[in-house]
């Protein structure tokens, strides 16, 4: 495998990165969630709908903020020591 390559498959890795810890992906995927959260609570009946949408759009956005200190947590304590055996 020449450099260019090389280079050519690092440029995609990082853009793949920068798309899977981006805003833009995190916003959409809590609005698509609370879009069809809303539609199944509304079919079901339920009052306020648009309301209690929020809490399944509301974990996902919380969960996608910790999950770089889980990450931090777990690259220096458990890959870490996984890695020395």
């Amino acid at each position: 495998m020449d450099i260019e390559a090389i280079k050519i498959r690092n440029a995609k890795v990082e853009a793949d990165k920068a798309w899977e810890t981006s805003w833009t992906r995190k916003s959409f995927i809590a609005f698509i969630t609370y879009a069809v959260a809303s539609a199944y609570l509304a079919f079901l009946g339920v009052e306020k709908f648009y309301f209690h949408a929020f809490v399944p759009a509301g974990g996902y956005v919380l969960s996608t903020l910790s999950l770089g200190v889980l990450k931090k947590f777990w690259l220096k304590n458990i890959y870490a020591s996984c890695s020395d055996v």
